[in-house]
């Protein structure tokens, strides 16, 4: 029996995150249906609170020695120690599994390290945790997009744009992606 290829493992990843799809357990949101309908509105002016309140709900474990993890993961992340980072995440998402916050940081740090396998492992955990997850959703769409999956990365795009339509990057990924798989090249 072979081993399997990176690109081979990225794909049994793959699928493990569609599969998972099918099945989401709610996050600790309850109470946000609203500020999750607001950001959905294209023309809504105070999207950006509803944004910051997401985000800032997420971000809460509901544990300070949680929380103490994931600060401690993002910082590694953002002065480019990987391993200290995937580190604390590893441990924090071993504390809080049911913590989606813990495991999108994790899959930003393997994604960061170029570990795509991993990052789409986490990933499917967050969107099962968290299935309005628009980072998540368009963290699958740059992995799909490295890995030359262009049909899948739009549709990923595409799901995270429904949820939150104010990110110009995704927006900017999914016309250069339409463009793409229409057969016209920038």
């Amino acid at each position: 029996m072979r081993a399997l290829s990176i690109r081979d493992k990225c794909i049994v990843a793959a699928v493990a995150v569609f599969v998972n799809l099918g099945f989401p357990a709610w996050a600790e949101t309850t109470g946000l249906e609203r500020q999750f309908s607001e950001l959905a509105d294209p023309a809504y002016e105070g999207w950006q609170t509803a944004e910051s309140d997401i985000r800032r709900a997420w971000s809460r474990s509901g544990s300070s020695t949680m929380d103490l993890l994931l600060k401690r993961g993002e910082e590694a992340m953002d002065a480019g120690d990987l391993p200290a980072a995937i580190e604390h995440l590893t441990a924090l998402t071993d504390h809080a599994p049911d913590f989606p916050e813990g495991w999108n940081a994790r899959a930003t740090a393997y994604y960061m390290a170029g570990e795509l396998g991993p990052s789409m492992a986490d990933i499917a955990q967050v969107l099962k945790l968290e299935p309005r997850h628009w980072g998540a959703l368009a963290g699958l769409g740059m992995i799909f997009a490295d890995m030359g999956d262009k049909a899948r990365a739009l549709a990923a795009f595409r799901a995270s744009f429904a949820l939150n339509p104010h990110q110009q990057d995704v927006k900017d990924s999914i016309t250069r992606l339409e463009k793409e798989l229409a057969g016209i090249t920038l």
